[in-house]
């Protein structure tokens, strides 16, 4: 463990996460997900990592305490040899062990995600969904925007609504999403999923639409997260990030449900277009 004399790099980048923007923060992000790449790789491979110029990476380091990146670098590496015996319960959770047998495993994963699935049915305002389903079953035209962690339930929602014959675009890119927005007019939806609610290009995304006259719509679970600031309808799921990637993948159950829900609502208004079996 890090000393008082010695600070961890990591906990010093968390610590400054909250007060980082744009670039700056999506180096940081890059560095906390995986600090062991980040603390082998050169400071070109980082800034490519985050869509940005080595000095932002450099920037980065020093506003850190750090002298420049080669310092910063070496610190995020000895910390992570230093605390590799304790990667597993940082990053999958306690608990799980490697010990642990097939059964234990699957009782502990469902466990987390009928947590999620209570929270959801504990949290999930049914007014807002149905304002959210009225909106898009009218739409002409929708985009969704979701990456990394959010994307699958944001292409899950994607699929479902195309096979309603939702003209709908699904991005991940903060381009293709910043294009997609501003494509849409007051008779456009743009769906953000951001299970932790702080995202830059979400937010920049629910603008871009907003600016244009859309209805935006953001599902989340945090509600009162930096994305809901510019979302016309927060549809919060309950669950949010979680501490472990154990926590963070059985919390999707929240995400995908209340999607699921949306899109049974949506159908519902669409219903004429189904051609039904006599």
């Amino acid at each position: 463990m890090s000393t008082a004399a010695e600070p961890s790099p990591l906990e010093l980048v968390r610590h400054a996460l909250p007060t980082l923007s744009g670039a700056r923060k999506r180096v940081a992000e890059i560095v906390l997900a995986d600090p062991f790449e980040a603390g082998r790789n050169s400071i070109t491979w980082l800034a490519s990592q985050a869509d940005t110029q080595p000095a932002t990476v450099t920037r980065l380091s020093v506003s850190l305490g750090y002298s420049g990146f080669p310092a910063f670098r070496a610190a995020v590496a000895n910390e992570t040899g230093r605390e590799s015996q304790a990667g597993w319960a940082s990053d999958i959770g306690p608990d799980v062990t490697p010990t642990d047998s097939p059964e234990q495993v699957m009782n502990v994963l469902a466990g987390h995600e009928f947590r999620a699935l209570r929270n959801a049915l504990s949290n999930v305002d049914l007014g807002l969904l149905s304002a959210a389903a009225d909106t898009i079953a009218v739409a002409k035209r929708v985009e969704i925007f979701g990456e990394w962690g959010d994307r699958p339930p944001a292409d899950e929602l994607s699929m479902r609504l195309m096979r309603l014959g939702v003209p709908v675009w699904m991005h991940e890119g903060a381009y293709a999403a910043k294009v997609g927005a501003s494509l849409l007019d007051a008779k456009g939806v743009a769906i953000a999923v951001s299970r932790n609610g702080d995202s830059d290009i979400v937010k920049s995304f629910l603008q871009e639409a907003s600016a244009h006259g859309a209805t935006t719509i953001v599902i989340t679970g945090v509600p009162d997260g930096l994305v809901t600031r510019d979302a016309d309808l927060v549809l919060y799921t309950g669950t949010g990030g979680g501490r472990t990637w154990t926590e963070y993948f059985a919390g999707r159950a929240s995400d995908d449900f209340v999607g699921a829900v949306l899109w049974m609502l949506v159908a519902q208004r669409l219903k004429a277009s189904f051609a039904l079996p006599a």
